[in-house]
């Protein structure tokens, strides 16, 4: 069965790169309703925005949706993978700006509220996208894939000079709570090089060391250091489960991302619906709702440091 929240969460915070305090509220929402962005600070008829695979427009750094009218919600990975990562397939988020605040930097404080208030079940199937063949996109080094599956899976490698980085891989079967234990605390990263560069355009107003990961060479800036030896990685499986479920639903399939970002990641939906002969929706079985993200998550899933 699809599964909406039991009553609204109220998130309060500043956009990574605006700066500028963000009210949002999640409610519930009926069955087969989706997941949409609400902007409350423009008018009624421009407001609405599906969170899905083809509103994304091009952003360097994070995940943006915009609607015919121009009103744009952005940096709504974490989110999404909230959302995911608890089985939340029904809900409208209530936003009074254009970006989603960043709080930590991962998706646990998403994740605290969602379980706080509890899901309810809602009398209608859940429907998957099972890949059916392998869909794949590149650009340089970079390589995002989609492979068939009993259950989403995601396998990423990352390679950067910074010694305190390097390269690092993993891979995890994403069935149950395996986000929430593995993945949500999990902080957006970045170098100081970079941190600078952004500010100097105007990017990044409201980052701090509170809610990145900032690397410089062999070090880690940020108090308290790494939650995960890690976390650099399994960000980017974070960021990943957000962005597959622009989708429109549940993934049945195995994603591999080498050196992949929000871009190629929405690439690779992009072919992967191109082609009607790769995917296929379906309606989910019991066996095959027990596989599925999310799906039994509890509060004691959370990891230690949430």
């Amino acid at each position: 069965m699809q599964n909406t929240l039991r009553s609204a969460v109220v998130f309060e915070g500043r956009g990574l790169h605006s700066g500028a305090p963000v009210r949002m509220v999640v409610r519930p929402a009926s069955a087969d309703y989706g997941i949409w962005f609400k902007r409350t600070d423009l008018p009624v008829r421009d407001a609405m925005i599906a969170a899905q695979w083809d509103n994304v427009v091009p952003s360097r750094l994070c995940t943006l949706v915009r609607n015919g009218a121009g009103a744009e919600v952005s940096t709504i990975e974490h989110l999404m993978a909230a959302l995911a990562g608890c089985a939340i397939h029904n809900a409208m988020i209530e936003i009074d700006g254009p970006e989603v605040p960043i709080l930590d930097g991962s998706a646990v404080p998403f994740v605290q509220g969602f379980l706080a208030r509890g899901l309810i079940e809602q009398q209608a199937p859940i429907r998957a996208i099972r890949v059916l063949k392998r869909v794949e996109v590149t650009e340089g080094e970079a390589m995002a894939r989609l492979d068939p599956a009993d259950m989403l899976e995601i396998d990423f490698r990352i390679q950067f000079d910074d010694v305190a980085i390097g390269a690092q891989s993993k891979h995890l079967n994403l069935a149950n709570g395996a986000f929430v234990r593995e993945l949500s605390d999990s902080r957006t990263f970045c170098r100081q090089s970079d941190v600078d560069a952004m500010r100097a355009n105007g990017l990044a107003l409201g980052g701090t060391l509170e809610n990145a990961v900032v690397f410089e060479g062999d070090r880690v800036l940020s108090p308290g250091g790494l939650r995960h030896a890690d976390e650099p990685v399994r960000h980017k499986m974070l960021d990943a489960m957000g962005d597959l479920y622009l989708a429109g639903g549940p993934i049945l399939g195995r994603y591999t991302g080498v050196r992949a970002g929000h871009a190629m990641t929405n690439r690779l939906l992009r072919a992967l619906f191109a082609d009607p002969t790769a995917w296929q929706m379906v309606e989910c079985s019991g066996l095959t709702v027990g596989k599925l993200p999310g799906m039994g998550v509890h509060r004691r899933d959370l990891p230690a440091t949430a």
